[in-house]
């Protein structure tokens, strides 16, 4: 029987960057979130011949150079040369190069029906971790899929167990975004280097209170102005979820174009989503839990 896992939108709740390091990477500090009812379906058939199909409404703005999907398989298969590998369908339902991680996600949800499918190489944690890690940076979170700190360029990820979430409207107006997109948003940014290393990464986790609704308002993305800058189209979304009712917190994630407000209730989500979709109904608008 195919085996299915959802490639679930990130969003970065908080995002610091606390300067570039020494390896070319940016040292990072982000609480991370997954939204419920937004993710790309992913499928593995053992029992097929090893392919990937793509579908969805976004399937078409995928490009072979720009699948992290195939990328993974092909890690895979060199990391483990007798690994069971089959038929991959990508049904592909969230934005591209959108700042929620959808290729990101695909990769790790692929990596862990690989994985499942594999019982004898299901434990090697170390080559696993470090597959993800050399993915790309977003990678090691999203193969958690839950709330966690991410640390380091990404590669420190710690998962949290909050008391509880606020609900969330993700949207994305579905902008011609650059080619390549998050390296433009980081040399707008132009982060100093590094001042000091990090030595324990893992040190000064934040305690329950990070994910109070009051907590994350308070808080920032440090790449929200310079993504504005390259994407300038972006402030019309930020703009629309500001002047929603009962709106908490509005943001842009990772280096955007897509934005998410804050609510208290999943019905005040529900609501703001129908308003938004009626104002601007060629923009991608979800209302999510969080996990």
């Amino acid at each position: 029987m195919p085996l299915i896992d959802h490639a679930r939108a990130k969003i970065n709740l908080t995002l610091v960057i606390r300067g570039k390091r020494a390896d070319g990477f940016h040292e990072l500090d982000s609480l991370v979130a997954f939204a419920d009812a937004a993710a790309d379906v992913l499928t593995l058939d053992t029992t097929r011949d090893p392919d990937l199909t793509i579908t969805g409404l976004f399937a078409r703005d995928l490009t072979d150079g720009g699948n992290l999907v195939a990328t993974a398989i092909v890690a895979v298969a060199e990391a483990f040369p007798r690994i069971r590998l089959g038929h991959v369908t990508l049904e592909k339902n969230l934005p591209v190069a959108a700042g929620i991680g959808g290729g990101s996600a695909d990769a790790a949800a692929i990596l862990r029906l690989l994985r499942r499918a594999n019982p004898l190489a299901q434990t090697d944690d170390a080559t696993w971790a470090r597959l993800a890690a050399e993915l790309g940076s977003d990678v090691p979170v999203c193969v958690e899929s839950r709330l966690s700190v991410m640390r380091g360029r990404g590669d420190v990820v710690v998962p949290l167990s909050p008391r509880s979430l606020p609900a969330a409207v993700l949207v994305n107006p579905r902008i011609t975004v650059p080619a390549d997109k998050t390296a433009a948003v980081f040399k707008v940014l132009a982060a100093p280097p590094l001042s000091a290393p990090i030595d324990d990464p893992r040190s000064g986790l934040p305690g329950a209170d990070a994910t109070h609704i009051n907590a994350l308002a308070a808080a920032g993305n440090d790449l929200e102005p310079a993504a504005l800058r390259v994407m300038p189209a972006a402030k019309a979304v930020l703009a629309e979820l500001r002047a929603l009712a009962g709106v908490r917190a509005v943001r842009l994630s990772g280096a955007g174009p897509t934005a998410f407000a804050l609510f208290d209730t999943m019905d005040a989500a529900t609501q703001a989503a129908r308003a938004i979709g009626a104002l601007q109904p060629t923009w991608w608008t979800v209302a999510t839990t969080l996990r």
